[in-house]
């Protein structure tokens, strides 16, 4: 990508969303835009690939805080593609190159443009250094991150489990080994000498550095060109890794493993691949935090005299909880570490929470026990409290 195309792009308006929005609101609207245009989900779409790629690109921008403050600056110094003069500048004409500004050095030794140079600015945003020299080749690139998606159940975000998990993305061509020529031996582009790059004059005495026509930007140029790759020497390659969860994930988290995204080029490294979870929810237990959580049902009997109850785990031997005399509806109990994972490997606690059975039929012989009961407490009022404060308040 050129100087200008680059501050003329709008990564903003890519992902949809303002300027000033948060890293969370970025995350968010890539994650949905990724979803929706994902190859795997458009196969055999073009567009839909393209535009894939433009979302990765604007998201790999935006989404590091470093990568997001350099592009901001290089904007508000191009604006749209041009140069802003300073203070009293007329429209007269700029007798100088923008390598001076990227790195170049001025006689004497000394740093041109500001202090160094902005070609740590878009060295840093597209992983290599400043504009090259005479001689100078292409510098290696990293690989793009890649994100995926994987479904597990309750108990396997718990335990932790190994998925096997899908990946297709842009790799060195198979077919000719990256060169792009079918016979593997591609020429050196005369036009940029094997930089992959052309310096471009653009009016008022300005020079801007482009990706060489003639090469796409690589440097060599086939012979013959490879007929998977059409010369381009990458590929869209799919591959299926194992991919190991850890215990504890929680629904929607985000988990990061370094290097295992797209391979890089020219010896760069690989990109990262970063997982989102979605965890299936269980017919019994719940989750807060590294906690589980379940309801127990008791019966009245037991929750007035009190009882020993059991109460299942998962994946383990039922515990039994000591209810005392009185238990009210709706108390929660812990049993100690029989909750999730935690990332230290000591687990969290289970939550039980009782629920007092009310039954909706009853035997004659029940029955009559109950009515026993009633006249036994017929004096008491449990609403009295209520009715005492809601005339004090």
């Amino acid at each position: 990508m050129s100087t200008k195309d680059f501050v003329e792009k709008d990564y903003y308006k890519v992902l949809g969303v303002p300027k000033d929005a948060t890293e969370a609101e970025i995350k968010k609207a890539y994650r949905k835009l990724a979803r929706e245009f994902h190859p795997d989900a458009n196969k055999g779409d073009a567009s839909a690939e393209e535009r894939f790629k433009e979302i990765s690109e604007a998201n790999d921008i935006l989404g590091d805080a470093k990568k997001r403050k350099e592009y901001d600056e290089a904007r508000a110094l191009f604006g749209n593609g041009g140069f802003r003069p300073g203070p009293g500048g007329g429209g007269g004409s700029f007798n100088f190159d923008l390598g001076d500004l990227f790195g170049g050095q001025q006689p004497g030794g000394q740093a041109g443009g500001f202090g160094g140079g902005l070609g740590d600015v878009f060295g840093g945003l597209f992983n290599r250094g400043a504009g090259p020299g005479p001689g100078t080749r292409t510098q290696p690139r990293r690989g793009q991150d890649i994100e995926s998606e994987v479904t597990l159940s309750f108990t396997e975000a718990v335990d932790g489990a190994t998925v096997p998990l899908r990946m297709s993305s842009q790799a060195p061509c198979k077919a000719c080994s990256g060169t792009g020529d079918k016979n593997g031996t591609p020429r050196v582009c005369p036009t940029c000498v094997g930089t992959g790059q052309v310096s471009r004059g653009s009016g008022g005495g300005f020079s801007l550095t482009d990706p060489c026509a003639d090469c796409k930007g690589r440097g060599l140029i086939a012979e013959t060109p490879c007929d998977v790759c059409k010369g381009s020497g990458r590929a869209r390659s799919s591959r299926t890794m194992q991919v190991r969860i850890p215990a504890g994930v929680s629904n929607g988290q985000r988990i990061r493993l370094r290097g295992k995204g797209a391979p890089g080029e020219r010896g760069g490294p690989a990109g990262d691949l970063y997982v989102v979870v979605h965890v299936d929810s269980h017919p019994v237990f719940g989750r807060k935090d590294d906690n589980l959580t379940v309801t127990v049902p008791v019966t009245f009997a037991e929750a007035a005299l009190g009882a020993d109850v059991k109460v299942p785990t998962l994946n383990g031997p039922s515990v039994t909880l000591k209810l005392p005399p009185g238990t009210p509806n709706g108390r929660t109990m812990r049993a100690r570490g029989k909750g999730a994972v935690r990332k230290d490997g000591t687990r969290g606690d289970l939550l039980v929470t009782v629920e007092v059975a009310v039954p909706t039929e009853l035997s004659d012989k029940a029955r009559e026990a109950l009515e026993m009961y009633r006249e036994a407490t017929g004096s008491e009022d449990p609403r009295s409290a209520l009715f005492e404060s809601a005339k004090g308040a």
